[in-house]
């Protein structure tokens, strides 16, 4: 089974970090992405909801502002709960993994050579996680 999401929007909202109880960072904000639409058809935009944790939550509310692009990939989960009114309900939203600036031109207001800007980005790894591969001098068989 595969549950992966990639996404690019601009925030609605600047981000807004927060912490729980245990001091996890948290930050929840949403995105409007357009969709895909024919000649002769109205534009659509849907706005979605994302959450990042921990260095990806700091990350998201320390460099991102409303307005600005931002590439997601992450996965959707669900969550139900009780509204005011004692209805069920379900809320449906992406668990960012992955985040990457995706508007090198307006970033920092300048109008710069966006060939020249080089990505930024930031996930969950650590650089705990690889490990060294000793390649010794060998010769490569191709």
């Amino acid at each position: 089974m595969l549950n992966v999401v990639v996404l690019t929007g601009r925030l609605t909202a600047d981000p807004e970090l927060k912490t729980t109880a245990n001091g996890t960072s948290v930050c929840s904000f949403s995105i409007a992405v357009d969709r895909r639409y024919r000649s002769g058809e109205d534009r659509t935009t849907d706005f979605i909801n994302i959450v990042a944790w921990r260095a990806s939550a700091e990350f998201v509310s320390k460099y991102f502002k409303k307005g600005q692009m931002i590439a997601i990939e992450g996965s959707i989960q669900t969550r139900r709960y009780q509204d005011k009114e004692g209805k069920n309900r379900t809320a449906f939203e992406v668990v960012a993994n992955n985040v990457q600036f995706a508007d090198f031109a307006r970033r920092d207001g300048d109008a710069a050579d966006s060939s020249a800007a080089s990505p930024v980005s930031f996930s969950n790894a650590d650089a705990g996680d690889f490990t060294s591969i000793d390649d010794g001098d060998d010769d490569l068989p191709f």
